[in-house]
């Protein structure tokens, strides 16, 4: 939790006051230079911030705010993927340093900011642990989260890294079956990391569990499938999924044997991420992953819009989590019964999650090989 003053938004305040983070879903050099990082952090109770190749390939195409850097990375001889790694280390660097304040204040719980592994990698344990280590070596900031998916192969590279003392935003998560996993995969690397005599207290770890885009792929099943029964369930499976993780989190963090020993020598709980909170169906309120996945010891990380749509218009109610486990397994159990292939669904979710971060970094690898050949010297002459 933050620290709140009179400018904060009420409704924000209130999250945070419930135990959630607030993180905010974008970075650019906009962002930073202008100062509206830092008025969010002041204004808004955001006290994380996180990012993916899609956001980058964003950041990257609009406007002027990386001419001038392009233009001498150009002049250097840098190809896209070079440049491509000093601009977004340069701006994650820049982010880490606005929101210092707020990790010193909440002795490393917060303040933190988020930088992706090439997604290209995601099925290749050795090469995602090799970058994951560039990229802190890069970066170094200690307010740093590297960001593994949670594939198989990303499972044993989430161990390896964090076993260097280096802290880790496990991405893509769509089943709590692959949560637990994740679980694992950090008790094993503060395991490794105690081995090693690294400072357990100073590794800290998320795992973002993705929300909206759950229902974005149950719905059409259910609309499909048709009945009274199925139908009634549309809007349920998002929230349910994630309570259900939540579930999962109580068990590790809050008597499990296994982190108890761990926590002996320093060790943190892994936190529970509410990732894509942003709604994508009109038919729902605009703020429905936020205020319905109120926990403690949680982080909700926002796109501006759901951040802007909570700040007017959410009510926060309390704890809209706990209470609901037991409900939420009944919505599963339904799911099922109706004729609705979850483990499908979760597969599915999870390589079309890996495929558009991939789509994007070459999105992003194209448009920057495009500004460095414009940026060539001689180019514009």
């Amino acid at each position: 939790m933050t620290q709140q003053t009179s400018t904060q938004n009420a409704a924000l305040a209130e999250l945070s006051a419930q135990g959630v983070s607030v993180w905010l879903d974008d970075l650019s050099r906009d962002l930073i230079d202008s100062g509206k990082l830092a008025e969010l952090v002041a204004t808004r109770s955001v006290v994380g911030v996180t990012t993916n190749p899609s956001i980058f390939q964003a950041a990257l195409s609009k406007g002027h705010a990386y001419d001038a850097q392009i233009r001498d990375l150009a002049a250097a001889g840098a190809d896209a993927t070079e440049a491509i790694r000093t601009v977004t280390t340069d701006d994650v660097r820049a982010g880490c340093d606005v929101l210092a304040p707020v990790f010193e204040a909440t002795d490393g719980l917060d303040g933190r900011v988020s930088i992706e592994v090439d997604p290209r990698l995601a099925h290749k344990t050795d090469e995602t642990v090799q970058q994951a280590l560039e990229l802190w070596r890069i970066v170094d900031r200690p307010n740093l989260f590297i960001k593994i998916p949670a594939t198989m192969a990303g499972l044993p590279a989430i161990a390896r890294v964090i076993g260097e003392g280096v802290s880790v935003n496990v991405t893509l998560i769509f089943s709590v079956e692959r949560y637990e996993r994740v679980i694992e995969a950090y008790l094993d690397g503060l395991t490794a990391a105690k081995a090693s005599g690294h400072d357990l207290s100073k590794i800290r770890s998320v795992a973002s569990f993705f929300v909206s885009r759950v229902d974005t792929e149950i719905d059409p099943r259910l609309e499909e499938i048709g009945t009274d029964r199925a139908l009634a369930l549309r809007g349920k499976a998002g929230l349910a999924n994630a309570r259900l993780a939540y579930g999962a989190y109580q068990r590790a963090f809050e008597g499990g044997t296994r982190f108890e020993q761990l926590a002996e020598a320093g060790a943190v709980p892994q936190r529970a991420l509410w990732a894509s909170t942003g709604v994508k169906n009109p038919d729902y309120p605009d703020t429905l992953y936020v205020t319905e996945l109120v926990a403690p010891n949680t982080v909700n990380t926002m796109p501006e819009k759901t951040l802007e749509a909570v700040a007017d218009h959410g009510e926060v109610t309390g704890d809209t989590v706990t209470r609901n486990i037991a409900s939420s397994q009944q919505v599963f159990d339904a799911l099922a019964s109706v004729g609705v292939d979850l483990p499908d669904v979760f597969r599915k979710l999870e390589d079309e999650g890996v495929e558009k971060f991939v789509v994007a970094w070459k999105d992003l690898l194209a448009a920057t090989a495009e500004q460095l050949a414009a940026h060539a010297p001689g180019a514009e002459g």
